[in-house]
C-alpha cells in the first residue's frame, strides 16, 4: 500500500507509514485504537510482551502505537480542555504514586518503631512518608486546577486512572503481584477514559465568578441543591444512627451527595483563582467567598464520613462504590448547573456514558482482584483425581 499525505475529517486516528513516517489514508476503527491501548498496557507487565510504544501527546497532536492523530483542537477539544486533561492526568500520576511512596515509608518505619496500624507515629520521622505526602498534595493541587479549565464530566472520571498507576507501581516497587484480571481492569479503565476524553464537551467560556453564581442560582440547580441538602440531613440525623454501622451505602451516600456540590464549588473557586491570576480580581466579590466556605465545610464533612466508612467496612469495597456514587452525582450536578450536554448530540452523550460504565467495570475488577496475585493455586476437588478411600493421606 502506498503512503499518502493529508488528513480527512472523517478519520479519527490514521496509521503512519513505517518507512516514510507519513500518514496513510486508510481508516482506523475505534477497536483498533483500543487494541493499541491494551497492547501497550499488557507490555508493561512481566508476563506480557512489549507491543506498541506510547508517545505522550503534545498540545497539537499525539501518537499512539504507530498511529497519529489530527490536532486535538480539530477533534473538538479546546485549549482549556487540553490543559484540564493534562492536569487531570498529572493528578492521577501524582496521587497514584503517593500511595506507593507513603506505603514504602510506612513499611520502613514499621521495622524500626511501632507500626501505624498499632497506633505508632514513627512514620513521621520517615522521609519516604513525607515525600508521599508532598506528592499527594501536588496531585490534589493539579486536580483542583483541572476543574478550572475542563468540565467536571471530563475531569472526575479520570480519577480512576490513579488506581492504575498505584496498582502497576505496587507490582514493581512493593512486589504486590497484579492478577491477570487486574490487568484487564486496568485496560477497561484506559478504554473508558479514552472514550470520555475523545467525546468530552467543550468548557464554557466564563469571564467572571458572577457568571458561575448565576448558573448556581438557576431554578434547576437550586432544586437539585435543596434535594441534596435535605437527603444529607435525613441520612445524618435519621439513617446513620440506625444503619450506619451495617449499611455501607449510608456513609458513602453522605460523602457522594455532598461531593457533587463540593466539586461545583471547587470549580467556581478554581475559575476565580485563574481569572485573578490573569489580572481580573475575583476575590472582591462575596460570591467567591461563599464558594470557598462551601468547599471548606463540605470537605470536612466528607472526610469525617469517609473515614467512618473506611474504618467500618472493607476498603476494597468502599473505594469502588464511593467512586461510582461520587462520579455519578458529580456528573449529574455538572449537567444541571453547567449544561455540559446542551452542545452535544445523542451519540456523544451515549459514548461518554458507555466510557464511564467501562471505567466503573474496570475499577471494580481491579480492586476486587488486587489480593489475588499472591494466592497460590489450589486444586479444585472437582477436577482432582479420585483417591482410594482406604489409602493413607499424603
Amino acid at each position: 500500500m502506498s503512503c499518502k499525505e493529508g488528513w480527512s475529517p472523517g478519520l479519527l486516528l490514521r496509521p503512519t507509514c513505517q518507512s516514510t513516517g507519513k500518514i496513510q489514508t486508510s481508516d482506523l476503527s475505534s477497536p483498533g485504537i483500543l487494541l493499541c491501548c491494551c497492547r501497550f498496557l499488557w507490555g508493561l507487565l512481566p508476563w506480557g510482551e512489549p507491543g506498541v510504544s506510547l508517545i505522550p501527546f503534545q498540545k497539537d497532536s499525539f501518537s499512539l502505537g504507530g498511529f497519529s492523530s489530527p490536532p486535538l483542537t480539530e477533534m473538538g477539544m479546546s485549549d482549556d480542555n487540553i490543559r484540564g486533561l493534562i492536569l487531570a492526568l498529572s493528578s492521577s500520576v501524582f496521587i497514584g504514586s503517593s500511595f506507593i511512596i507513603k506505603k514504602k515509608g510506612l513499611k520502613k518505619a514499621g521495622t524500626t518503631g511501632i507500626r501505624a496500624g498499632s497506633g505508632g507515629f514513627s512514620y513521621l520521622y520517615e522521609p519516604w512518608w513525607w515525600t508521599g505526602m508532598v506528592t499527594m498534595i501536588l496531585g490534589e493541587i493539579a486536580n483542583f486546577a483541572a476543574y478550572a479549565y475542563a468540565p467536571a464530566i471530563l475531569v472526575t472520571p479520570l480519577g480512576a486512572l490513579s488506581i492504575i498507576f498505584s496498582a502497576v507501581l505496587a507490582h514493581y516497587i512493593l512486589e504486590e503481584k497484579l492478577h491477570e484480571f487486574g490487568v484487564l481492569g486496568c485496560i477497561l479503565c484506559v478504554v473508558g477514559s479514552t472514550s470520555i476524553v475523545l467525546h468530552a464537551p467543550r468548557e464554557r467560556d466564563i469571564e467572571s465568578v458572577k457568571q458561575v453564581w448565576q448558573l448556581a442560582t438557576q431554578s434547576g440547580f437550586i432544586v437539585y441543591s435543596c434535594m441534596v441538602v435535605t437527603m444529607v440531613f435525613i441520612l445524618i440525623f435519621r439513617v446513620v444512627p440506625r444503619y450506619g454501622q451495617t449499611h455501607m451505602v449510608v456513609y458513602i451516600g453522605v460523602c457522594s451527595l455532598m461531593g457533587s456540590l463540593t466539586v461545583m464549588s471547587v470549580k467556581a473557586v478554581g475559575i476565580a483563582i485563574k481569572l485573578t491570576l490573569s489580572g481580573m480580581n475575583q476575590f472582591m466579590y462575596f460570591e467567591t467567598w461563599v464558594f470557598i466556605i462551601i468547599v471548606i465545610v463540605f470537605c470536612l464533612t466528607q472526610i469525617n464520613y469517609l473515614n467512618k466508612a473506611l474504618d467500618t467496612f472493607n476498603t476494597a469495597v468502599v473505594s469502588p462504590v464511593y467512586y461510582v456514587m461520587f462520579t455519578t452525582f458529580t456528573i449529574l450536578a455538572s449537567m444541571i448547573m453547567f449544561k455540559d450536554w446542551d452542545s452535544q448530540n445523542a451519540s456523544q452523550i451515549v459514548t461518554q456514558l458507555c466510557g464511564f460504565i467501562t471505567i466503573v467495570s474496570g475499577t471494580f475488577l481491579l480492586l476486587k482482584t488486587k489480593d489475588m496475585g499472591d494466592e497460590t493455586k489450589v486444586e479444585s476437588p472437582v477436577f482432582s483425581p479420585k483417591r482410594d478411600p482406604n489409602s493413607c493421606p499424603a
